[in-house]
């Protein structure tokens, strides 16, 4: 067992001594804890520090930074007795920065929403990059030990002539980590049960001495106290950390999603007697007032609570297909809006992703509501910036007009704050239905804009709007980009990316730099030029991580932004990580073979447009999804461990490993710039410049003197 804090040579004794099962049992209990806390860390943080949400990278790339510094630290002064104190730490000032205001632009932006559960009196601090680089530092600080946990175990399986079988286990107890997740994530558990399932399996990482176990089992249960006690949140659905907040008897109840105000369920069947509930109302209702007939089958996309749901049902729909993705908001609609609406027989409830959902169904629909997906959110300059929304967007737009029966019509509310937004609303509708949008431009307490285009309002104008809508979209154009699947940010101004983020990805490369220079005199003298530097294993980590981060997003729009989507992806590459690691153990490729295979693959894979595939068979979309996630990810572990078998210290190659994975997440902002599919092109290029590296270290060098 190791034996945390003691020197190097006691430690190499004490795992010199372990039987090959009881080698094996360590390393897949600290990788499995390594995933654990990781993915704990990812849905905690930003529930607690808000403005940790703008960066929703940042615990991924701090926790390939941290085991990566830890790998270089292998064999030096044990970090592990620090490991339950720096995550106490963690929580601690999670707990603390929890209760303060960063705003960017001016204090009222945030308080009305992000920070709506925050009293009035809250400390204000201007600017949202000092909490993020902060715990961008303290997450990597968190995995170090954990990294030199994990690089000790593997260097002694090396040690024992079986690198790979150390890889196979440091996969398998990762693999077990994802897994064990999404079971919690399934059960609906809280932070408690999270913080739990690696606190308790990491006791057994520790010494059999009273001393080490009372001072783990002290920071444990002062960690656990901690996250249970600043955790306010009433449920966990696997997206949000909710609350339900009974407001005035007219504005019904706010639901809260990490804090901040979500949702307000109001009573929208016609017996809403105050100005907020009857203003908010005599909104939803208008689309439905211009139809020239009573509304048939409706589809509400985003139907949160029931708010649209209730108005369909109010003004006399016949059946209301009802679709959200969240399984918890849904049961708080049921239990908690006024008017009930999801009682009626009339609705059937959809459990899924709006595109899943679009691309399952063959069903004509008289009225499409996109119910403010999202739009709540859009009160700072960086708000969503991130997020791979594929309902707004021309494609996602077009796919709700094949929905639309022959008199259908399509709606959208939202909360728009600026132009550009607007323009890209009403561009992306009138490329859908073909024609000048009818906007409604006037506040309704939920939403400030209703764009309503189809065939069912061709009394309103119809035939001059749709003898316009090439000049019109001509002109839109000109002035904004109309966001597209592959490049799906309609909060971003224009395509490329901004002063923020830029001097973010600058400020973790700076940091990813200094660290891994500080923990290993190899890596400084490569970093200054003055050594080797292992190019092969860096850009791996860089093209693995493009590879893995593409393949989630474009199987989400394929099947759904789920996520159990995003479960089954990740646990699907590192099965299939692990597959081709134990092949290679018994029948080694060769490395340009497995190179080849790793540029087909992402050849073919950026080739393919993904959106044409939502309008064929399933059949055919699963086994191009097989193909396009197990492709690449297959040949390029063929890669990993062609090389990584022949370095003489694994600690080295590891540590240059998840440096490139650091990279791999910073060259991700790019998408922003050039958008999904040509990240294929540059995931290519870090296995084209690892291949070249390879060729020059084998190369002989020439003779001196």
């Amino acid at each position: 067992m190791m034996k945390m804090g003691l020197s190097a040579a006691a430690r190499r004794k004490v795992l010199g001594g372990l039987s090959d099962r009881r080698l094996a049992i360590e390393l897949v209990i600290a990788s499995f804890v390594v995933l654990m806390e990781e993915l704990s860390l990812i849905r905690w943080l930003p529930g607690q520090v808000r403005v940790l949400a703008y960066y929703p990278n940042l615990v991924l790339l701090a926790t390939f930074l941290g085991l990566g510094i830890g790998c270089l630290l292998a064999w030096r002064a044990s970090w592990a007795p620090t490991w339950p104190l720096l995550t106490l730490a963690t929580v601690a000032l999670a707990g603390a920065l929890g209760g303060v205001v960063f705003t960017q632009e001016g204090v009222s932006e945030h308080l009305f929403l992000l920070y709506h559960d925050l009293p009035r009196g809250a400390p204000v601090v201007e600017g949202v990059w000092p909490p993020i680089l902060l715990f961008f530092v303290l997450t990597t600080v968190v995995f170090v030990p954990l990294g030199q946990l994990v690089a000790e175990r593997l260097d002694e399986f090396k040690r024992r002539g079986w690198p790979l079988r150390g890889y196979t286990w440091d996969l398998t107890g990762s693999l077990l980590g994802v897994l064990a997740f999404a079971a919690l994530g399934v059960a609906g558990t809280f932070p408690l049960v999270w913080f739990l399932a690696f606190l308790v399996p990491a006791a057994l990482l520790v010494p059999r001495s009273p001393r080490w176990w009372i001072g783990y089992a002290a920071a444990s249960v002062a960690t656990l106290a901690l996250v249970q006690v600043v955790d306010t949140a009433e449920r966990y659905s696997p997206y949000y950390a909710l609350s339900v907040v009974e407001g005035r008897s007219e504005t019904g109840f706010e639901i809260r999603a990490n804090g901040a105000l979500h949702q307000i369920a109001l009573p929208l069947d016609g017996t809403a007697t105050g100005p907020y509930a009857q203003r908010a109302f005599s909104g939803y209702t208008l689309p439905y007032e211009l139809l020239d007939r009573p509304p048939g089958r409706v589809l509400v996309l985003g139907a949160g609570t029931g708010n649209d749901v209730a108005v369909a049902l109010t003004m006399g729909a016949e059946h209301v297909d009802a679709v959200e993705i969240d399984p918890v908001i849904l049961e708080l609609g049921r239990e908690v809006h006024p008017s009930r609406p999801y009682d009626s027989p009339r609705v059937n409830v959809v459990n899924t992703d709006a595109r899943a959902f679009l691309n399952a169904t063959d069903e004509r629909y008289d009225v499409v509501v996109l119910g403010t997906l999202d739009s709540m959110t859009r009160l700072s300059a960086m708000s969503s910036v991130r997020l791979d929304n594929f309902v707004y967007t021309s494609d996602g737009l077009r796919a709700i007009s094949r929905r639309l029966s022959d008199r259908g019509v399509l709606v959208m509310y939202f909360m728009v704050e600026t132009d550009y937004i607007d323009q890209r609303l009403a561009g992306m509708a009138a490329e859908a239905c073909g024609e000048i949008p009818i906007a409604e431009k006037e506040h309704y307490k939920l939403f400030s804009r209703i764009y309503m285009c189809g065939p069912g309002f061709a009394h309103v104008d119809g035939e001059a709007r749709r003898a316009g809508v090439d000049d019109y979209l001509t002109e839109v154009r000109r002035q904004v980009e109309l966001p597209s699947d592959d490049w799906p940010y309609l909060y971003l101004e224009r395509r490329g990316i901004g002063a923020f983020y830029l001097w973010l990805a600058l400020a973790f490369a700076v940091v990813a730099v200094a660290g891994v220079a500080a923990a290993s005199p190899v890596m400084r003298r490569g970093l200054r030029g003055r050594g080797a530097v292992d190019g092969p294993m860096f850009w791996f980590g860089a093209g693995f991580l493009l590879i893995e981060t593409r393949a989630v997003t474009e199987m989400n729009l394929l099947w759904s932004a789920t996520w159990l989507t995003s479960a089954v992806v990740f646990a699907s590459i590192l099965a299939t990580v692990l597959a081709a690691t134990l092949l290679a153990a018994r029948w080694p490729v060769p490395y340009p073979w497995a190179t080849l295979g790793v540029g087909l693959g992402l050849l073919a894979t950026w080739a393919v447009p993904t959106a044409a595939l939502l309008q064929v068979d399933a059949t055919v979309r699963l086994l191009f999804s097989v193909a396009f996630v197990g492709g690449p990810v297959f040949f390029a572990s063929l890669c990993f461990v062609a090389v990584f078998r022949g370095r003489a210290d694994s600690s080295i190659a590891f540590g240059w490993n998840l440096l490139g994975a650091v990279a791999g997440g910073l060259l991700e902002l790019g998408a922003m710039a050039v958008g999904f599919k040509a990240l294929h092109l540059v995931a290519l290029l870090a296995y084209l410049l690892a291949f070249l590296a390879w060729r020059r270290r084998k190369a002989p060098q020439p003779a001196s003197g």
